[in-house]
């Protein structure tokens, strides 16, 4: 298959992304993606490994795209080769009354990775930019001051909004937390076959809201909040990544050669070295065991 050109996903700057690719499929079969991925994951499990050894960093993936956009499975495969005990998956859906109580980032940051793991956001800090910007009347149940009515809500707030994120995450990437961002890019048409698969097939009716065609109606509202969103938020120690993602297997490629080709230039993150009473004693500890009767 063709190689990854994985910086070419990168948000660098202000973008439009009714221009972006959604398809991709590096002239391979689905067999061959299949067999790629599986590679690639099987070396971010033996990284994790290493992290968590380690101790030092955490990991924070963040996924964001359209309904039927494809999250749920490209975290199931992407992650399928890590200790389940090394990556905890976060799925953000519309805040609690307790959460409701502090502000909009608790939530998320309570949720952060532990020092040696990975915490997957699935759907993430940033529907507080775009759920809520595309519907500004859900900002009120924030019960912010100043905030009374939706005519409240202005370019300001939302300016100052972007500001928040942006330091939030600076702050947790300059205490140990590597962020990755990325957004799921499905056309419009391949979003319409997979909501008619879910109604067709009865095994993925439960997965089909009639919500989704609501929110679909406005599928350009939603596509510039997600442009200003990226285009504000993509940083150096927080990058955003555009994924074609009308072919699964594809998008799960990119996605595990990204993580991959950039967890990699961490060249601290080694297995700590033994303790040199320990490391000298090593054969007289293996002698103690095999001479132990079975």
């Amino acid at each position: 298959m063709e190689k990854i050109d994985t910086d070419s996903y990168q948000v660098k700057g202000e973008i439009k992304i009714a221009e972006l690719n959604t398809h991709e499929d590096f002239g391979a079969s689905e067999k061959e993606l299949k067999k790629e991925l599986k590679d690639i994951r099987k070396k971010l499990g033996e990284f994790q490994d290493t992290l968590y050894a380690h101790g030092k960093y955490g990991v924070l993936f963040c996924l964001q795209g359209m309904d039927a956009a494809g999250k749920d499975s490209l975290i199931r495969e992407v992650f399928k080769d890590f200790n389940a005990r090394g990556v905890v998956v976060h799925s953000f859906k519309v805040p609690t009354s307790l959460e409701l109580r502090h502000d909009y980032l608790w939530r998320h940051y309570i949720a952060l990775p532990e020092r040696g793991k990975f915490s997957v956001f699935n759907r993430t800090h940033y529907e507080n930019v775009l759920v809520t910007k595309v519907h500004p009347e859900y900002i009120l149940s924030e019960n912010l001051p100043g905030i009374e009515s939706v005519s409240d809500i202005d370019d300001v707030f939302w300016e100052k909004r972007y500001q928040q994120i942006n330091d939030f995450e600076r702050h947790v990437a300059q205490n140990g937390t590597i962020i990755f961002k990325f957004f799921l890019h499905l056309s419009k048409e391949e979003q319409r076959q997979r909501l008619l698969r879910r109604l067709r097939l009865k095994r993925k009716n439960w997965k089909f809201s009639p919500g989704d065609l609501k929110e679909r109606k406005i599928w350009d509202v939603y596509e510039k909040c997600y442009e200003e969103a990226l285009s504000k938020t993509s940083k150096a120690h927080a990058p955003w990544y555009v994924i074609p993602a009308d072919n699964k297997p594809a998008a799960r490629v990119i996605v595990a050669s990204i993580l991959l080709e950039a967890l990699k230039k961490y060249k601290d993150i080694q297995e700590p070295e033994l303790d040199e009473e320990i490391k000298a004693n090593l054969e007289t500890f293996k002698q103690e065991l095999e001479k132990e009767t079975p």
